[in-house]
C-alpha cells in the first residue's frame, strides 16, 4: 500500500521543477516501461498492479517491484484511463554534444516547440526513421514531460535529446543545415544527401530569424491545397520520409 508521503512524490514529479530537482521521471504502461528496460535509462521502482505480475519475472532483480491497487496506482498516474504499469526512471546527465557524432547521419534541430503531443511525435518519428539524435533549443518542452513520455511511445529510450544555445552548435557544426521556411526550396527538389541536420521550429512562429541565416539550405513542402499551415510533427515526418528516400536512391 502506497503512503501519503509515496503518493505526494511521486504525483510531484509531473512538474518539472521537481524532476529537475529529484533527478527523476515517469514512465507509464508496460510497452513503453519495456523500451526502457532495454536501454541505458536506470529505473528506479516499479509499481504495477497485480493484473501484470506475471509479465515482470523477468526484470533484473536490481529494480524495485512494489504492487500497489489500480486505485492506488490511479493517484499516481498523469492519465485519464491509467495503465497496469509505472516506472520511476533517473534522468540521464546530460552531457555537451559534440558535432563530430552526429556524422554519417541526419539528425533533428527543434527552434521552441512547445507543444508536448508534437514533441513527443517528433521523437517517435525521429525513431522510426533511425535518427539518433534531437538537438533543441532550451525553451523547447521539456522531453521528461508525461504528456512528451506518453506521446513518445517509448522512443525516447532511444533518440538523445540535448538542450543546448543552438547559434553556437551551429557555429561549431560543419555538416549541411536544411531549416524549414515558407520561402524555401522544394523538398522534393531538393539533393539532402547521406547526412545533415534538419531544423523545425516553433509551432506558430517557426524558426527564429537569427538561426535562419545560418542555415546553408531553406527547404518547404509544396502546399497543393488552400491549409494556411502544417503541424509542425506532420512536417517531421513528410521531410523525414523524403531525406531517407532520397538516400536510399543516392546511394
Amino acid at each position: 500500500m502506497l503512503s501519503k508521503s509515496q503518493i505526494s512524490f511521486l504525483t510531484s514529479l509531473q512538474l518539472k521543477k521537481q524532476r529537475k530537482e529529484q533527478g527523476l521521471f515517469l514512465v507509464e504502461g508496460f510497452k513503453s516501461v519495456a523500451e526502457f528496460l532495454q536501454s541505458d535509462y536506470r529505473i528506479e521502482t516499479i509499481y504495477h498492479t497485480p493484473a501484470i505480475l506475471s509479465k515482470l519475472d523477468k526484470i533484473s532483480g536490481n529494480i524495485k517491484l512494489e504492487e500497489v491497487k489500480p486505485e492506488e496506482l490511479s493517484k499516481i498516474s498523469s492519465l485519464n484511463t491509467p495503465q497496469d504499469l509505472l516506472a520511476v526512471v533517473r534522468i540521464p546527465e546530460q552531457q555537451k554534444l559534440d558535432p563530430k557524432r552526429l556524422k554519417g547521419n541526419f539528425s533533428l534541430m527543434l527552434d521552441g516547440i512547445q507543444d508536448p503531443g508534437n514533441m513527443g511525435t517528433i521523437i517517435r518519428t525521429a525513431d522510426w526513421f533511425g535518427m539518433k539524435y534531437l538537438i533543441c533549443t532550451l525553451d523547447t518542452v521539456e522531453a521528461y514531460n508525461p504528456k512528451v513520455v506518453q506521446a513518445s511511445m517509448g522512443s525516447l529510450a532511444r533518440v538523445k535529446v540535448v538542450y543546448t544555445d543552438l547559434l553556437p552548435f551551429l557555429a561549431e557544426n560543419h555538416m549541411a543545415t536544411y531549416a524549414t521556411a515558407l520561402n524555401g526550396k522544394s523538398i522534393y527538389e531538393t539533393n539532402f544527401g547521406e547526412e545533415g541536420i534538419l531544423i523545425l521550429g516553433n509551432e506558430g512562429n517557426g524558426i527564429r530569424p537569427e538561426i535562419l541565416e545560418k542555415c546553408a539550405h531553406h527547404i518547404t513542402i509544396p502546399r497543393f491545397g488552400h491549409s494556411e499551415s502544417l503541424n509542425v510533427a506532420v512536417s517531421a515526418g513528410i521531410c523525414c520520409s523524403e531525406i531517407r528516400r532520397k538516400a536510399l536512391n543516392f546511394s
